[in-house]
């Protein structure tokens, strides 16, 4: 999603920290040995969250700022809701279609892959149609906040009506086992069981992380940015108070998991606007930010054609199983295969900014 000049000269932050959130997907998901990935590397099994969880939950928040920061703009000098509405409808739609897409891909390339529906770009897509509704229509930051708070109490007694929050018995699992079927990340057919992280219903908590990136946005807008910290220590508290209830679990994106994600974000936002946007620190990572949809969907289609041709396999049994791992062991020998596959994927988004090429849908 592109970005405006005045947001450019003042938000470098928000760039940054979207491109090291991209960055950091891509470590996350190439590892060089699944067999053999560092704890932190990896999703939580099920409750409790590792650093690699965080990932998502910080680029939705992004995605609700960067929202902020390129519409209220536009309706403060007068445009109206009906106007910029076709705008985000559009954008939501491309954004869904090229996560089909890119799924698409994954089936045609890689053998005995099945076709998925749901995944991380549609769920952004989804997420940022409704949230930019609710932006464009609910102007009053409290009734705002009055909807995140109320999505994070109904969808805490929808799952805890089901009376399970493990995997399969819960609600999240049964209605993307019913609506989405083989269609899912995960099924079972000889039970009928799906599971998505992506699902139907859970769609509903991430569009409570998005809408906490719009109040925050509107913070920096405004010049109450010690209202940010304040407000994600408060989150934290909460979030954490509430997970012996409602536990952490990025699998359901729980109304906890919710709180406790964005209040880290927002601290981080708020560390990065001070260091980047006021300190005037070099903006790491700015250049996967720009364009953060080509990289992540060109590392994709990368992955998908490596995977296809079973060319990093070989890469790896050639030259980091037998120079890297007797030396150094297998965890780290598949970290830096990782590390070597973003830092290419850097390179290039570096080149592209370099040159003013700027991929936005």
């Amino acid at each position: 999603m592109s970005t405006n000049t005045e947001k450019l000269a003042r938000y470098l932050s928000i760039d940054a920290l979207r491109g090291l959130t991209v960055a950091a997907m891509l470590l996350v998901n190439n590892a060089g040995d699944w067999e053999h990935v560092y704890p932190w590397l990896e999703h939580a099994v099920w409750h409790g969250t590792t650093p690699a969880d965080f990932i998502f939950p910080f680029f939705l928040v992004i995605v609700g700022v960067s929202m902020q920061l390129a519409f209220a703009p536009k309706l403060e000098q007068g445009q109206l809701p009906s106007e910029l509405m076709p705008k985000i409808v559009w954008r939501s739609v491309k954004i869904v279609g090229l996560g089909i897409l890119l799924h698409l891909i994954a089936m045609w390339l890689i053998p005995g892959r099945e076709f998925r529906l749901l995944g991380v770009l549609q769920r952004i897509g989804i997420c940022f149609l409704f949230a930019g509704c609710i932006m464009l229509y609910v102007r009053s930051w409290r009734t705002q906040v009055g909807i995140i708070v109320s999505i994070l109490l109904v969808y805490w007694a929808m799952l805890w009506s089901s009376g399970s929050y493990q995997p399969h018995l819960n609600l999240v699992d049964q209605i993307d086992s019913k609506m989405l079927g083989h269609l899912a990340y995960s099924f079972d057919p000889l039970t009928g069981r799906a599971q998505e992280p992506e699902g139907v219903l859970s769609t509903l908590p991430a569009l409570a992380s998005v809408m906490l990136g719009l109040q925050l946005g509107a913070l920096l807008r405004c010049g109450q940015t010690s209202r940010i910290w304040l407000a994600g220590l408060m989150m934290i508290f909460v979030g954490w108070i509430w997970s012996p209830f409602f536990p952490l679990n990025k699998q359901l994106w729980t109304s906890s998991f919710v709180l406790w994600t964005g209040g880290f974000a927002y601290l981080t936002i708020y560390g990065m606007h001070r260091l980047i946007d006021i300190a005037k620190f070099p903006p790491i990572g700015i250049s996967f930010g720009v364009n953060a949809i080509a990289a992540y969907a060109g590392s994709w289609v990368a992955t998908c054609i490596l995977a296809a041709t079973g060319l990093m396999d070989k890469i790896y049994a050639a030259w980091f199983a037998t120079q890297i791992t007797p030396r150094f062991g297998p965890f780290f020998s598949s970290l830096l295969a990782a590390v070597l596959f973003t830092a290419i994927f850097a390179l290039l988004m570096w080149v592209l900014r370099r040159r003013g090429w700027r991929f936005s849908i």
